[in-house]
């Protein structure tokens, strides 16, 4: 049976557009038919409907976490996700042992098939271990190591549900670890990094493209004796596109926390006004206690490996309170920061919830509203409260 979704402010192609339509058949968007005898009607009430959105960077939610290695954690994120308007998650995870990233891997497809009522999850995203120790953040130095052949090619080659790495681009044998990344076809991201923009430069050269969690545990201006160096900071800005510094002549894209609290309100302007919602993803960096309310404890990483942390001021901090340790942000947080908070135009922020994060994963099958994608939508207030959420064509949350 078609679906149409009537009397809906629909946010697509960077309009909104009043008292619109929107159908859908066998979890595929198209065009809405001129008679609709025999659809479902469902009326949005004036609310607003865009794409669903999509969240690169989550370690879990709901009290759990993807490195918990269970089905049961797989599905449980998903769905606290699914309920704040995510329709697809990269789960993600931290540096580790060996062993718990092999058994991620290991029960990721069997949740996928189990996954009746949350967020898609098309392949996973590896945040280190290669990391720059001085740079660390939440990351457990224990497991901090430059990259090796022996190391990550074996799980390059186990599995195609690898679709993004994070390291650091100025480790030994960084670059031909982004040239394995190209070859596998894996977004190779520079994370917890303290490269300078000449190395970054050289890192687009092997394939590096993207910056994970722009600001957060990456180096800017420092001096090395007299003489000042730019950062990885400076070449989010500078290495958008009009250099010659990448393989295809595209500039870096960025990530950013859009919680409130990892980043001000001015730091949040400035990343929309210099980079731009067309290079710019929204990403929560959800840790599993993301959905927990604050005063309570929790584990980033693995139950048995991971390092405790606590949940105030509506992130998640070491208990030293010196760092943050990802946060406890849901998708439906990130638009209402950038709109309320940053005073971004509803249709960007939405972009970069939705169309950017698509384009910069090549999840080309999703993040518009354009007949032939997926049937990924997402309803919401004036409040910008999430009120019903669309996978697939399946409703998996609808506000009671």
């Amino acid at each position: 049976m078609k679906t149409i979704i009537k009397n809906a402010r629909i946010i697509r192609g960077g309009n909104i557009e009043e008292n619109a339509a929107l159908a859908y058949e066998d979890g595929i968007l198209i065009p809405t038919p001129e008679d609709d005898a025999g659809c479902e009607i469902v009326d949005a009430g004036g609310q607003y409907v865009s794409a669903g959105f999509i969240d690169l960077h989550t370690h879990g939610g709901g009290g759990h976490d993807f490195l918990d290695g269970t089905v049961g954690a797989f599905l449980g994120a998903a769905e606290l996700h699914a309920r704040h308007g995510t329709t697809t998650l990269l789960p993600t995870a931290t540096s580790g042992t060996y062993e718990e990233t092999c058994a991620m891997f290991a029960v990721f497809e069997d949740a996928c098939k189990k996954n009746s009522a949350g967020a898609d999850m098309p392949g996973i995203h590896l945040e280190g271990p290669y990391f720059a120790p001085t740079q660390a953040g939440a990351q457990d130095p224990r497991f901090l190591v430059t990259p090796k052949p022996e190391q990550y090619l074996p799980i390059m080659n186990a599995t195609d549900k690898l679709l993004r790495w994070s390291a650091a681009c100025e480790l030994d044998g960084a670059m031909e670890f982004a040239d394995a990344c190209r070859e596998h076809g894996i977004l190779c991201a520079i994370g917890h990094s303290d490269a300078t923009y000449e190395c970054v430069c050289e890192a687009m050269k092997h394939g590096f493209s993207h910056i994970t969690h722009l600001y957060s545990c990456m180096s800017t201006v420092h001096r090395i004796n007299a003489y000042r160096y730019a950062g990885v900071v400076e070449a989010a800005y500078l290495c958008d596109g009009m250099t010659e510094n990448s393989l295809n002549g595209n500039g870096l894209t960025v990530e950013i926390i859009a919680d409130g609290v990892h980043l001000p309100k001015s730091l949040l302007q400035m990343v929309y006004r210099f980079i731009g919602p067309d290079r710019t993803a929204l990403v929560t960096d959800s840790m599993r206690g993301a959905g927990l309310a604050d005063g309570q404890e929790s584990i980033l990483g693995s139950l048995e490996n991971g390092q405790r942390v606590i949940i105030e001021d509506g992130v998640a901090k070491m208990p030293d309170r010196k760092a943050f340790a990802g946060s406890v942000a849901t998708t439906d947080r990130l638009l209402r920061t950038m709109v309320h908070l940053a005073e971004v135009p509803l249709a960007d922020a939405v972009k970069m919830l939705t169309e950017t994060p698509a384009r910069i994963q090549g999840l080309s099958d999703r993040g518009t509203l354009d007949a032939g994608k997926r049937a990924d939508i997402v309803f919401f207030n004036d409040a910008l409260n999430v009120t019903r959420t669309v996978v697939g064509g399946r409703t998996v949350f609808e506000m009671s």
